[in-house]
């Protein structure tokens, strides 16, 4: 029985193949560098990724370009600064639209009333419901600083 292939991963590999015709180095570079990165993965694991493992790995590629562009640029290093800058567009194309800070606040308090959270010691179940709502659409660290200061308000 064949395994059928996610759509974000059938959209990446339709990527690669365009960059291809179009000669685009840059953008094949990184778009080969995504495709190992999920086939790392897979192998690790010996499964398929489906869409949500995808933009798990894409959220933690995105974040290790972020981390070494803010090194980069720290450093005066603006010719890396600039390749890390265009990596992670082309990173962020495949990534889910982000929320705004209200949809973030709302579903926020959505989890928290769901799960009668009352104070910092029920910060961790109220992450680990919101992480597969978030993951992708919003900064993960941010929504932590933001459920502690809600169940600590």
């Amino acid at each position: 029985m064949p395994v059928e292939s996610s759509p974000l991963k059938v959209t990446i590999q339709d990527n690669v193949k365009a960059a291809m015709r179009a000669k685009e180095k840059e953008r094949l570079a990184t778009l080969r560098q995504i495709t190992a990165a999920i086939k790392q993965i897979e192998v690790d694991t010996r499964q398929d990724l489906d869409d949500d493992g995808i933009i798990t790995v894409l959220t933690k590629m995105c974040k290790q370009r972020r981390d070494s562009l803010s090194q980069f640029q720290e450093a005066g290093r603006d010719d890396l600064a600039t390749i890390e800058i265009a990596e992670l567009a082309i990173i962020d194309e495949f990534m889910p639209a982000a929320l705004s800070d209200d949809e973030i606040a709302n579903e926020i308090k959505a989890v928290i009333a769901e799960l009668n959270a009352i104070g910092p010691r029920d910060m961790g179940n109220v992450m680990n419901t919101l992480r597969p709502k978030l993951q992708g659409r919003a900064d993960m660290g941010a929504v932590s600083g933001l459920v502690k200061a809600a169940l600590t308000a």
